[in-house]
């Protein structure tokens, strides 16, 4: 292994037909940058999505009503399901709720409101919330604080604002203790909100205003009515369990036949982040298995280079031989040769990835908006694939070495 003379040998070889050596490594080079390049996609898609989804809770649960599809208990088909006051204390006694916001939007779905600072306005989405909305999606807070429950219980006139909306209503100006107009009312600043989420989600929560639910109720004589519920659920309770309680709860009360599931509308977080956790599975799976064939590609034509270099180097085996060589030294001289190729061509292959990987998180970093995150290998799998380059390079050279080392001197020497 330490033989100096040997690895000059070896180096001497490799450069005697310098193109076609140059060309086989660059099989291995490609295939190990394919490899560093589709897990590295795979981590940017996986933390892009993570920072989609930062500051929401990973077993979270959204439900609202929509229409009836099946008949029952004498009521008809296409009844609008409609949540009332009534629920909030229904769902609190649940088993599986840990946390329960009910929710209600000025307007309705998609509807936004003009609100006025001075001589300045914009449309806006305004919610009706209550403090537990915090412990399920979270906020920074530029400034102040969230909707408390002092203000549930007095129904104050005050308003938590996101960061969009600030900057086209108040700019510079430090908008505590300001008051705003939102249809004709006026609400007191007490808080301005920084969404964790980018994207468009990060732009709604930027661009929403966050009033007392019991508020907005009173203010703009909303009734009875609750938009949807928000929940997570307890420590031991999954999210479909969860689901499962709150859709039963919700059909018993409002008379919804226990087979209708398209009567109640919901958003499962928690089964959500587990598809997810399974695509992001399946797909370093499949950068493994195509970089790998990639790679596996680039091994086979060091192998068969390496058996066009034995048949040219058979008179020079027959002498080796001739003059006492063992068959362990003519397979350790092939096989050293087949490593070496491979490593070179797949280190290098490595460092070109490093490369690659650095200069696409620079790009990204620049694009905080980017759907996708910053592009991430690990040391580990960085080892895992130098380790796979050295299997790689042995499995080249098992078959020219078993050949050079089956050559018989005299036939060898015969050779033209």
């Amino acid at each position: 292994m330490f033989d100096l003379d040997k690895w000059k040998e070896i180096f001497a070889t490799l450069r005697s037909n310098r193109l076609r050596t140059f060309l086989t490594a660059f099989g291995v080079f490609w295939g190990i940058v394919m490899l560093m390049a589709m897990l590295a996609f795979g981590s940017a898609m996986q933390s892009g999505t993570q920072k989609q989804m930062k500051g929401i809770a990973t077993n979270m649960l959204f439900v609202w009503g929509q229409m009836t599809t099946i008949a029952y208990d004498g009521l008809p088909v296409g009844r609008g399901v409609q949540f009332d006051t009534g629920d909030i204390e229904l769902l609190r006694k649940l088993p599986g709720v840990e946390h329960l916001a009910p929710r209600i939007q000025l307007g309705g779905w998609m509807n936004n409101f003009s609100m006025v600072y001075g001589a300045k306005s914009g449309t806006f989405t305004v919610m009706g919330d209550y403090p537990a909305l915090a412990r399920i999606v979270a906020f920074q807070y530029n400034a102040g604080r969230f909707i408390n429950d002092a203000d549930i219980a007095e129904s104050r006139k005050v308003v938590v604002i996101g960061q969009a909306v600030k900057e086209q209503l108040f700019g510079d100006e430090d908008p505590m203790g300001k008051y705003v107009k939102i249809s004709g009312v006026y609400f007191q600043v007490v808080g301005v909100t920084k969404t964790f989420r980018t994207g468009q989600q990060g732009e709604r929560d930027s661009n929403t205003a966050f009033v007392p639910f019991t508020t907005m109720k009173r203010a703009f004589n909303m009734g009875d009515h609750v938009g949807f519920f928000a929940m997570t659920a307890k420590p031991g309770t999954d999210g479909p369990e969860l689901e499962r309680q709150v859709r039963e709860a919700l059909s018993r009360k409002h008379r919804i036949d226990p087979a209708d599931k398209l009567a109640l509308g919901s958003f499962n977080m928690f089964v959500m982040f587990g598809k997810l956790a399974e695509v992001f599975l399946a797909l370093e799976i499949l950068s493994w298995v195509v970089g790998v064939a990639t790679l596996l590609a680039g091994v086979i034509g060091v192998s068969n280079i390496m058996l066009i270099t034995v048949k040219e180097r058979t008179k020079e085996i027959g002498v080796r031989k001739a003059l006492g060589a063992s068959p362990a030294s003519i397979v350790s001289m092939v096989m050293k040769e087949s490593m070496v190729l491979t490593l070179i061509a797949g280190i290098t292959g490595v460092c070109a990835g490093v490369g690659l990987i650095a200069a696409a998180d620079a790009v990204f970093s620049a694009m905080p908006d980017s759907p996708l995150g910053p592009p991430n290998v690990t040391l580990g799998t960085v080892l895992l694939a130098v380790s796979v380059l050295g299997v790689a390079g042995a499995l080249a050279g098992i078959m020219p070495a078993a050949h050079a080392a089956s050559i018989k001197p005299i036939e060898a020497l015969r050779a033209e």
